[in-house]
C-alpha cells in the first residue's frame, strides 16, 4: 500500500507524517478531478467497496459512496436497520458473510470503540474506520488537515483551538494526534465536565475551561458538535448555558487572528456551538470540508485498493 504501514486505515496514530502527506498530496489530484465536467476516473474499476454503517451518517457515508463511484469502483451501501443485524446477527457473522462476497474494502462506522480493529482482524480485505465510538475518525482528521493546508498553505506550527465536547469526540482525538505531528499548538476547550482531566497529557495538547485564552491568536477555530445522544443531564446544565459560555459568534471569533478560519465537522447545531453569522460568514470553511471529504476519501480508497503507481486521472470515456 505504497507507504502505509498496513492494508487498513484504522486510526491516525498508525500513520507517519509521510503517510499523511501522501494522502493529502493524492487528494490534491482527486480534488481537481472532482471539479471537472466529467468526474469519473477508471482507477478502481473492478473493485468492490462496501459501506457498513451502524450509526447514522450523511457526510461520511455519502462522500465514501461518491468517492468509490468516481474511482469507478462498485459501491455497496449496507443498511444495518434492514439487514440481518436487526435480527440479532453478530458483528463477527456479518463480517464473515461480507468476506464470502470478496469485497476489496469495507468501510465501517460503529458505535463501539475498537469495532473496526476487530473487523480488520477477521477480514482478509482492507478496512477503513469511518468513526468508532469515541475513539477515532481518521478520514475526518485527514480532510480537516487538507482543508487547513489549502487555506493556510501549511500545516506546520499553526495554533488550533478545538472547542466543545472533547470527552465524547473522536474528531478531537484524531485531529489532536495529526496536528501535533506537524508541530501545531493544539488547544482544547470546553466545560470541565466535557474535557477529560488527562486528555491534555495523553494527547500532548493544552486544555482550557475558558474560551478567551484558548481562542487568543488562533489560526484555526474548530467547533465540535454537542453530542446530545451521548450526554447525560449531569454533564451539561443546558444548551443555552453552553451557547452563552462556549458558543462561537462574531465577538468570540474576534479573539482569534484576523485571518483565522472556522471549521465544524457537522452536523451543526446552529445557535449552540456556532452562530449562523459565523457558520455562513467569509471565514467559515465548513462547506470546503465537505468538498474535501470526497477528494480525501478518494485518495484513501486509491492508496488502499489501487494498483497503479500514480492516481489514474484520465477521465472515464476519454480517448
Amino acid at each position: 500500500m505504497r507507504g502505509f504501514r498496513s492494508p487498513h486505515l484504522l486510526d491516525i496514530a498508525s500513520l507517519g507524517r509521510q503517510d499523511i502527506l501522501q494522502v493529502l498530496d493524492a487528494a490534491e489530484v482527486f480534488f481537481e478531478v472532482s471539479r471537472r465536467p466529467v468526474r469519473k476516473v477508471p482507477t478502481l474499476r473492478g473493485k468492490t467497496v462496501i459501506n457498513l454503517f451502524y450509526e447514522a451518517s450523511t457526510r461520511t457515508r455519502t462522500s465514501f459512496e461518491i468517492a468509490a463511484k468516481r474511482l469507478s469502483a462498485d459501491a455497496v451501501n449496507m443498511s444495518v436497520s434492514t439487514s440481518s443485524v436487526s435480527k440479532g446477527e453478530s458483528l463477527y457473522d456479518t463480517c464473515k458473510t461480507l468476506e464470502a462476497m470478496h469485497p476489496d474494502l469495507v468501510i465501517i462506522r460503529h458505535q463501539a470503540s475498537g469495532a473496526p480493529h476487530y473487523v480488520a482482524s477477521k477480514l482478509r480485505c482492507g478496512v477503513v474506520n469511518a468513526g468508532d465510538g469515541m475513539h477515532a475518525h481518521p478520514t475526518q482528521a485527514l480532510l480537516d488537515a487538507f482543508t487547513i493546508r489549502r487555506a493556510k498553505g501549511t500545516l506546520e506550527g499553526l495554533s488550533i483551538a478545538i472547542v466543545g465536547d472533547i470527552a465524547h469526540s473522536r474528531v478531537a482525538r484524531s485531529n489532536a494526534v495529526l496536528l501535533r505531528s506537524f508541530g501545531c499548538d493544539v488547544r482544547v476547550v470546553g466545560p470541565r465536565t466535557l474535557v477529560p482531566p488527562r486528555f491534555a497529557e495523553a494527547f500532548d495538547v493544552r486544555a482550557f475551561d475558558r474560551l478567551e485564552p484558548a481562542l487568543e491568536g488562533a489560526d484555526v477555530v474548530m467547533c465540535l458538535r454537542i453530542q446530545r445522544e451521548r450526554l447525560s443531564a449531569a454533564l451539561l446544565p443546558s444548551l443555552r448555558e453552553y451557547s452563552r459560555t462556549f458558543g462561537i459568534g462574531a465577538a468570540q471569533l474576534a479573539l482569534a487572528k484576523p485571518d483565522a478560519i472556522v471549521m465544524h465537522p457537522g452536523p451543526m447545531n446552529r445557535g449552540v456551538e456556532i452562530s449562523a453569522e459565523v457558520a455562513d460568514g467569509p471565514r467559515s470553511v465548513v462547506l470546503d470540508q465537505v468538498e474535501a471529504g470526497v477528494a480525501v476519501r478518494m485518495a484513501v480508497l486509491y492508496l488502499l485498493a489501487g494498483e497503479a503507481e500514480r492516481p489514474g486521472v484520465e477521465a472515464e470515456g476519454a480517448a
